[in-house]
């Protein structure tokens, strides 16, 4: 059971007393671990780990489901108390044993040669144990091996014996319709086949996500206040966290500092120099103001585009 102060890292996942699993949604841990229910205790679930059925909450029925049974849990995301955590699930730990009996996680192992074991991970319903036919895999890749580990499956598509194929059209469109973003489809592929960190492996889709290594801990992230919804247009300035949760943009504005995206359907969307059009929720902090994108998984009237990628700049 981890105690105050203990380090919990983004996309871990932990067990509460109740049997309640959840996602680990930030780094902060202070008064509590920062995540998001994903799955509980059901008898009519289509899940099963150690003979306990479960079901997979989606984000609005997690939220509802802690409202009715622990609301003092509920803030921007559920924060729970170090004493009701009974197990904390391990991704790294678990995409070794996985290596080991599940063909498809050994593909992408063995495409990742030269990425350290330490740095690879796994997360969603395969951490737990959860998974179902037809399952993604979310594989973690830690700290700047991240973008070395792009850089691997990008030459892997291209290399039939590695097993590593592109998403195809089909996989598109289910993702496009998973995510719901304000934009065309049109952009959004455009912009998720540039970002490079997506894939297939024997016709399952995975997701390759960043998590910082532990030495680019700790990072203090705490909520503003909010001011309203604007739009602004600005030429982003650095990326290093663009792929983090949240995503992070420093830009150039003369009134916004940075822009940051809760959604992943906007990680990744914008290279230094390019011009973007960014719409959502501004919050002031201190001297500074910044621009949040996914106030909710599926944000309406909230987007991150890259003009300069489409020609719009």
């Amino acid at each position: 059971m981890p105690k105050p102060g203990q380090k919990l890292r983004l996309r871990d996942f932990v067990q509460t007393r109740q049997g309640w699993i959840f996602a680990v949604a930030g780094y902060g841990c202070d008064d509590g671990a920062r995540c998001m229910l994903r799955y509980v205790p059901d008898e009519n679930g289509d899940r099963q780990l150690n003979g306990v059925r479960y079901k997979k909450m989606d984000f609005d029925d997690a939220f509802e489901y802690l409202r009715k049974h622990k609301p003092e849990w509920v803030a921007d995301v559920h924060i729970i108390p170090f004493d009701e955590i009974t197990r904390v699930f391990d991704p790294i730990q678990r995409v070794a044993e996985l290596a080991c009996v599940e063909p498809r996680i050994t593909k992408i192992v063995n495409a990742l040669y030269g990425i350290p074991k330490k740095d690879m991970g796994v997360t969603g319903s395969f951490l737990p144990g959860l998974q179902i036919e037809g399952s993604d895999i979310d594989f973690i890749v830690y700290g700047p091996s991240w973008f070395k580990a792009r850089e691997i499956f990008e030459a892997a598509k291209a290399d039939p014996s590695s097993g590593i194929e592109s998403v195809n059209n089909d996989m598109w469109h289910i993702i496009y319709n998973k995510r719901i973003p304000d934009i065309s489809f049109d952009e959004f592929v455009l912009h998720e086949e540039r970002k490079g960190n997506r894939g297939m492996v024997d016709g399952t889709y995975f997701d390759l996500l960043f998590t910082r290594s532990w030495d680019q801990l700790p990072v203090n992230m705490p909520r503003g206040i909010d001011i309203g919804k604007d739009s602004i247009t600005a030429t982003v300035t650095n990326v290093d966290f663009s792929f983090d949760s949240p995503a992070i943009y420093q830009v150039d504005h003369e009134e916004i500092d940075y822009v940051l995206s809760y959604t992943h359907t906007y990680s990744g969307q914008a290279l230094v120099g390019e011009v973007i059009e960014a719409k959502g929720m501004v919050e002031q902090l201190g001297d500074l103001k910044r621009l949040v994108v996914g106030t909710k998984r599926e944000p309406k009237g909230e987007w991150i585009r890259s003009l300069t990628l489409l020609g719009e700049d």
